[in-house]
């Protein structure tokens, strides 16, 4: 005997409510095991290797890449027992489909498994391993024979021939595939027949002098508009900045840096036996600046807490340190950023930056932030007004270090300068309050030795 055990998206975060599936790692047919990765999905924090709680053969995949799915949704079928260890055995490859026991009654493509309707009160559901592993009966359909029309009379839903990728390409370009001349091997829907739809159905102009060819073509012949689902890392910036917007009163300070002596000691560690592999920049600096200035001015390391009435001193530093990655803006933390020497933080901001640009950067550290940069010198941009992240009374936008003329001791000479911009919650933080913790950070970088006496 062998059962088909469905395993539901689980919620691998904290609060997560949806993930895309972004690849499959296994097909139809494949046998696992337990721990065996199955698939990889993505949600509004980072990009999680699911594996499997079951072991047995992969019965079918409930959901498409590039489909976005609630927690619980049942996204594959594992047909496991003693049967699913040899599926091609004589007495299961002999046995009627449909029969009890044969294989028509666990077989059949994905879309013949249909998922079981939700339980209130079932048995705790399997979710990633260790959890502890529930084994169910996968419902479905019965099959149809060439002859036998649709249950309850009504016609059979058409479906598109296409491959995963296919779809999502659909999907984003706002394409139905039914309406889809498909041109691949028995009637596949391919890439190129979605484009070809796309271009086709591009909004005609109003200028009816400009040539019909041009009509369906954008920049090197790419769709005149392309649309794209907004999910995953763009919707949870969006709600988060929207939210953080509407709801904490922004101020914005700056002040413009003699960054020099700070550009010479980042020269000076760089070729240090403690700094020699360890990648070291001025933002480092600016983070353990920060780290030292916040000890001075704690109000601005406070969140509002609006459920209790009252305000949060953090006596801590979960230092935030944004970064643009293929999948969206993210902000995560180097938790107890000012129990760090600046050597270590160099080597966590560089290990924050290169797991995010991965994709890999673990939900806990996407939590829990204090207080944040966002170093918009990389773009060689001066400076901005950043956007606090949720529940953060603080962050600092750190401009491009150029050099510039600049009045040093009675002469103008070329400096390197910089330029710091500070957001801040004016429910928590007073302008008295912002301005001595960014002069003290401006301090710093003007004089790193600055934070010997502070720190």
């Amino acid at each position: 005997m062998s059962d088909v055990s469905q395993f539901k998206l689980p919620d691998v975060g904290e609060g997560l409510a949806e993930a895309e599936v972004v690849s499959w790692k296994v097909k139809v047919g494949d046998t696992i095991r337990v721990n065996d990765v199955i698939v990889e999905i993505e949600t509004a924090k980072s990009l999680v290797e699911l594996p499997s709680p079951y072991a047995g053969v992969v019965e079918g995949l409930l959901v498409d890449e590039g489909a976005t799915v609630p927690v619980g949704t049942p996204i594959i079928a594992v047909r496991t027992g003693a049967a699913s260890a040899a599926p091609d055995t004589p007495a299961e490859a002999g046995a009627e489909p449909g029969a009890p026991g044969g294989a028509g009654e666990v077989g059949g493509p994905a879309e013949d498994l249909v998922p079981p309707p939700a339980e209130p009160d079932e048995a705790r559901q399997a979710v990633l391993v260790g959890y502890g592993p529930r084994t169910t009966t996968a419902k479905r359909r019965a099959r149809k024979g060439p002859s036998e029309e649709p249950d309850h009379g009504e016609a059979e839903p058409v479906r598109a021939l296409a491959k995963p990728p296919v779809r999502k390409l659909a999907k984003d370009l706002g394409v139905d595939l039914t309406a889809v001349t498909p041109s691949g091997a028995g009637g596949t829907i391919t890439r190129e027949d979605v484009q070809a739809r796309a271009a086709g159905e591009a909004p005609q102009l109003v200028d009816q002098a400009i040539p019909a060819r041009l009509a369906g073509a954008g920049w090197d012949g790419q769709p005149r508009e392309e649309r794209i689902a907004i999910r995953s890392v763009r919707k949870a910036t969006a709600e988060a900045v929207s939210r953080s917007a509407f709801t904490a009163p922004h101020v914005t300070e700056f002040v413009t840096v003699d960054a020099t002596r700070t550009m010479r000691l980042v020269e000076r560690l760089r070729d240090s036996r403690e700094f020699r592999d360890v990648r070291l920049s001025p933002l480092a600096v600016l983070a353990r600046a920060i780290c030292v200035a916040v000890r001075r001015t704690p109000d601005v390391n406070a969140r509002w807490d609006d459920e209790a009435g009252e305000i949060v001193i953090q006596r801590y530093v979960n230092l935030g340190i944004a970064a643009a990655t293929p999948r969206g803006l993210v902000v995560p933390n180097i938790k107890d950023a000012d129990r760090l020497p600046l050597r270590d933080l160099a080597v966590a901001i560089n290990e924050l930056a290169a797991t995010a640009r991965e994709g890999k950067t673990p939900p806990s550290d996407m939590t829990g932030g204090t207080m944040s940069i966002t170093n918009v010198g990389v773009f060689g941009i001066d400076t901005g007004t950043p956007i606090l992240p949720p529940g953060e009374a603080a962050i600092m936008a750190f401009g491009v270090v150029r050099q510039q003329p600049w009045v040093h001791r009675g002469k103008v000479k070329p400096r390197w300068v910089t330029t710091l911009a500070l957001s801040f919650d004016h429910r928590l933080v007073d302008g008295e309050q912002g301005s001595r913790f960014l002069a003290d950070v401006a301090a710093i970088l003007e004089d790193p030795a600055q934070a010997l006496v502070w720190g």
